[in-house]
């Protein structure tokens, strides 16, 4: 868990309190919604080129 810890952040002024990627105003519901809809992982890093594989690896085990 300390490596979601480390990739995921929730801040009330951000996004209205949803989980984020490393503070960036990419919400971890925005890149499982792409996955859930096909999109690869290699798609959506160039989609949002500031993220990482071990970015997109971090919402798929996040759990609230």
């Amino acid at each position: 868990m300390d490596y979601i810890a480390e990739r995921i952040t929730i801040d009330d002024k951000l996004c209205n309190g949803k989980p984020t990627i490393r503070g960036k105003r990419i919400t971890v519901q925005t890149i499982l919604e792409f996955l859930s809809a096909g999109e690869s992982k290699k798609e959506i890093l160039r989609q949002y080129p500031s993220l990482i594989r071990e970015d997109i690896d971090a919402c798929l085990k996040f759990t609230p």
